[in-house]
C-alpha cells in the first residue's frame, strides 16, 4: 500500500538540463508522489556516466528539453505508489535504466536481461503509467531521462526499475553498479567468459572498459590488452590488470594484425567498449580463428554499418552483442553488490573525483578534459 508521505509533493533541488550543452542549473522542482508501480526514492549520491554528457550535449540524438538527467546513482525509498509489494519505505536501492519485470518472455529467459516493458528508452520522457511526468517547475513539465532522473535529490522511478541491496553497502562506492561498472564487468564475465591463463583485448578505456578489464583479471587473463588512442589512460589502465597497450595512431598497419602478432594468431576474447564501429570490426577481427569470441558493448552512431568479411565468421569467430553485461537488475545487482562486500571487487579505484551537488558542471568539466573516470557527486551537504 502506498504511505501518507507518498500522497505530497515534494520540492527539492535538481539541476536541471535547460538545453543542449548549457551548464546545468540548481533549480527548486515540484516531485509529484509516486504512481501505480512506482517508487519515489531519495537520491543520496549519484555519479556521471558519459551517456549523461552524449544526451546533454545531444549531437546524435533527439534533443529533449528540459530534462533532469542522471542515471548512476544510489538511494534510500522514501515512499511506495500502489501495487508496489516488494519494495518498502526506508529500503536502500539503486535505481537501474534498464528493469525486470519478472513476467515477459526475456525476463523469464535465462538467457536474456531486455525486459520488454522496462527495457531502456532513450527517448521517452515520461512515466510509463499515465505517460506524464512527476517533475515540474512551476507547474510546466520537466522530461525524465532513462527512468531515472538521478540529478535531484528525489527523484521516481518504476519499481521494476530498482535492485533492493544491502543496506550495508556503501552507497557513495556501489552507485557505480547501477551502470557502467556492471555494463563493463558482465560483458567480460557473463559474456566473453574468458577461461583461466586466457588473452583478452579491450578496445576503449574509459569506466566501461576498465571495468571489463578488472573482469578479465578477476577471471584469471594471463594477458590483458588495452586498446585506446588516448596515452594517458594506459599507465592508470595497469591498476584494472591491463598488461599490455596498443594505440592504433602508432601503427601504419591494422589494429588486427598488431594485436595476432603480438598474441600468436589473435586474442582469445575480446571486448569493445568506445561505439566506434571500427573499432568494432577490429576487435572482431582481432579475435583467433577457430575459438575466438568478441563481444560489443559501445553504443554505435545512428549511421553505423558493421562490415566484415563472412569468412571470419565462418572460421568460427564469433560475435556477441550485450546490454548491461547481461545483469538482470532485480535478481542479479543485489549479488553483485555482495561481490563488493565480501571484497572480490574493487570500485574505490574507478572513483577518481567527488564533488558536492552544487558543483556538478565540475564532474561535466572533468567528463570532457578526459580526466575522470567517475566522479561521485554528493547530494546532501
Amino acid at each position: 500500500m502506498g504511505s501518507n508521505a507518498g500522497d505530497r509533493v515534494i520540492v527539492c533541488k535538481a539541476a536541471v538540463a535547460w538545453e543542449a550543452g548549457k551548464p546545468l542549473v540548481l533549480e527548486d522542482v515540484e516531485v509529484a508522489p509516486p504512481q501505480k508501480m512506482e517508487v519515489r526514492m531519495k537520491i543520496l549520491y549519484t555519479s556521471l556516466c558519459h551517456t549523461d554528457v552524449y544526451f546533454w550535449e545531444a549531437k546524435g540524438q533527439n534533443p529533449m528539453f528540459p530534462r533532469i538527467l542522471g542515471h548512476e546513482a544510489g538511494g534510500i525509498v522514501e515512499s511506495v505508489g500502489e501495487g508496489v509489494t516488494d519494495l518498502s519505505v526506508g529500503d536502500h536501492v539503486l535505481p537501474v535504466f534498464t528493469g525486470e519485470c519478472k513476467e515477459c518472455a526475456h525476463c523469464k529467459s535465462e538467457e536474456s536481461n531486455m525486459c520488454e516493458l522496462l527495457r531502456i528508452n532513450r527517448d521517452r520522457g515520461v512515466m510509463l503509467h499515465d505517460g506524464k511526468s512527476r517533475f515540474s517547475i512551476n507547474g510546466k513539465p520537466l522530461y525524465h531521462f532513462l527512468g531515472t532522473s538521478t540529478f535531484s535529490e528525489y527523484t521516481v522511478v518504476h519499481a521494476g526499475c530498482v535492485a533492493k541491496i544491502n543496506p550495508l553497502a556503501p552507497l557513495d562506492k556501489v552507485c557505480l553498479l547501477s551502470c557502467g561498472f556492471c555494463t563493463g564487468f558482465g560483458a567480460t564475465v557473463n559474456v566473453a567468459k574468458p577461461k583461466k591463463g586466457s588473452t583478452v583485448a579491450i578496445f576503449g578505456l574509459g569506466a566501461v572498459g576498465l571495468s571489463a578489464a578488472e573482469g578479465a583479471r578477476i577471471s584469471g587473463a594471463s594477458r590483458i590488452i588495452g586498446v585506446d588512442i588516448n596515452p594517458s589512460r594506459f599507465e592508470p589502465a595497469k591498476k584494472f590488470g591491463v598488461t599490455e597497450f596498443v594505440n592504433p595512431k602508432d601503427h601504419k598497419k591494422p589494429v588486427r594484425e598488431v594485436i595476432a602478432e603480438m598474441t600468436n594468431g589473435g586474442v582469445d576474447r575480446s571486448v569493445e567498449c568506445t561505439g566506434n564501429v571500427d573499432a568494432m570490426i577490429s576487435a572482431f577481427e582481432c579475435v583467433h580463428d577457430g575459438w575466438g569470441v568478441a563481444v560489443l558493448v559501445g553504443v554505435p552512431h545512428k549511421e553505423a554499418v558493421f562490415k566484415t568479411h563472412p569468412m571470419n565468421l565462418l572460421n568460427e569467430r564469433t560475435l556477441k552483442g550485450t546490454f548491461y553485461g547481461n545483469f538482470k537488475p532485480r535478481s542479479d545487482l543485489p549479488l553483485v553488490v555482495e561481490k563488493y562486500m565480501n571484497k572480490e571487487l574493487e570500485l574505490e579505484k574507478f572513483i577518481t573525483h567527488q564533488v558536492p551537488f552544487s558543483e556538478i558542471n565540475k564532474a561535466f568539466d572533468y567528463m570532457l578534459k578526459g580526466e575522470s573516470l567517475r566522479c561521485v557527486i554528493r547530494m546532501t551537504e
